[in-house]
């Protein structure tokens, strides 16, 4: 069996629509039978070995805290405190959805909860004042998206568990393209409103949404200023934050008790409980990948068909892309990441840069039909037919394909805070 018999075994599997868990389990089964030491209770010994890592305990901890955030008045405060300083702009309002997204998300680290928490509150805010049904439910689609692009982010964390990576590189690289695709949808959220009315601005306004919402804003600054200074680790900074949230919620702004947390806790053991045993197997048989060298025989194969970098970048893009159609994020990185990563290196791509434009291709895809998380989700919150939230996302990937041809062709956006 050669590694690109890995690919295509994996392809099949999906083509018949087995559950990825049977998938990696299928195929860790079969490394460790043709490649491994030929006695499948290796896997169970490579699961603990995988999971035995501090950085994994930061997952549970970012989602618990996404959640009592989500139950509590986070939300709701930054969005008053960016609605009261985009209102004087056209599109004000607009502006303010994808700014409380890009602040929210880096926080909850995650793309749903960062949907959910701000577009219930802000489409129909929108769709009061006027707004274009399509763009208001393209903006909020949209703008949850970038949970997983601004650092803290899960998918982040297991791009770097499944591959190896810095953790707090792949943090600092995602700032750039983050804040690039911010101002790309603030641009056109603005220019695609700019007939509608403006409101003045107003200072008192905005004192009084930043004296409510102070506290919430300090949220991302203790999270990242702590894991960019050195003086939290990923998971110290996630533990910190769950409990500055907890603190916040409960004794500051009064909106979180018992029954809240119940239902925070539940929602965090359920993802988890989705989520880990994908983790463990994938770390199983990523350590018996490495042990066999078969990303290394993957790059030999691939190489002697594709002699361009650029060819190279550009046919892994279109792979991604149709994979985040199809895949969740978490799934796709779990099973691509350890092959793909090696691959992105031998053609002259830092692991980070990589994980970056993965991690774009991926978020595009949670806007993707037919199977975009996205998709699902608002078809569910804002009960509206299927093919007119798809015709909504439609302007807001072409603005993200722009996003990831520019770090593609330039990946100093992504890099220009990472240290040599």
């Amino acid at each position: 069996m050669s590694a690109l018999a890995i690919l295509l075994g994996v392809a099949v599997l999906l083509v018949l629509r087995q559950p990825l868990l049977v998938i990696l389990l299928a195929l860790a089964a079969a490394v460790q039978l043709i490649w491994g030491r030929g006695q499948l209770d290796y896997i169970i010994e490579d699961m603990w070995v995988g999971l035995d890592k501090e950085l994994i305990l930061s997952i549970p901890l970012f989602l618990l805290c996404g959640a009592v955030m989500t139950r509590g008045s986070t939300a709701q405060r930054i969005i008053a405190v960016m609605e009261a300083l985009t209102r004087r702009l056209p599109g004000g309002l607009g502006v303010a959805c994808i700014l409380t997204c890009a602040l929210f998300a880096s926080i909850s680290g995650s793309s749903i909860v960062t949907m959910l928490a701000v577009g219930t509150v802000m489409y129909p805010a929108m769709r009061d004042a006027g707004y274009d049904n399509r763009f208001a439910l393209g903006a909020v689609m949209a703008g949850g998206t970038l949970g997983i692009l601004i650092p803290p982010s899960i998918p982040m964390i297991l791009y770097g568990l499944v591959t190896e990576s810095s953790i707090t590189d792949l943090f600092l690289a995602g700032v750039g393209p983050g804040l690039l695709l911010t101002v790309v949808l603030c641009t056109y959220a603005m220019w695609v409103n700019r007939r509608l009315p403006t409101q003045a601005f107003s200072a008192a306004a905005l004192l009084v949404a930043l004296r409510h919402g102070v506290w919430a804003l300090l949220t991302p600054v203790i999270i990242l200023g702590g894991i960019y200074s050195g003086f939290f680790t990923t998971t110290e900074a996630a533990a910190v934050g769950l409990a500055y949230a907890l603190l916040v919620e409960s004794l500051v702004h009064r909106h979180f008790g018992w029954a809240d947390l119940r239902h925070a806790v539940l929602e965090t053991a359920k993802l988890g409980g989705s989520l880990f045993p994908l983790l463990a197997v994938a770390l199983s048989l990523n350590l018996v990948l490495i042990e066999h060298r078969v990303p290394q025989a993957l790059v030999e194969n691939v190489q002697a068909w594709i002699d361009s970098p650029a060819a190279f970048i550009v046919l892994v893009n279109l792979l991604l892309l149709g994979v985040g159609c199809l895949m969740t994020t978490g799934e796709a990185i779990l099973v691509l990441a350890p092959l793909l990563a090696p691959l992105a290196e031998a053609y002259g791509y830092d692991k980070v840069v990589f994980g970056l434009m993965m991690i774009l291709n991926l978020e595009i895809g949670f806007l993707t039909p037919p199977v975009g998380l996205n998709l699902i989700v608002a078809l569910t919150a804002f009960k509206q037919p299927f093919g007119e939230i798809c015709r909504a996302a439609v302007p807001f990937i072409v603005l993200m394909l722009g996003v990831l041809a520019a770090v593609a062709v330039e990946p100093r956006i992504a890099m220009a805070l990472v240290g040599p």
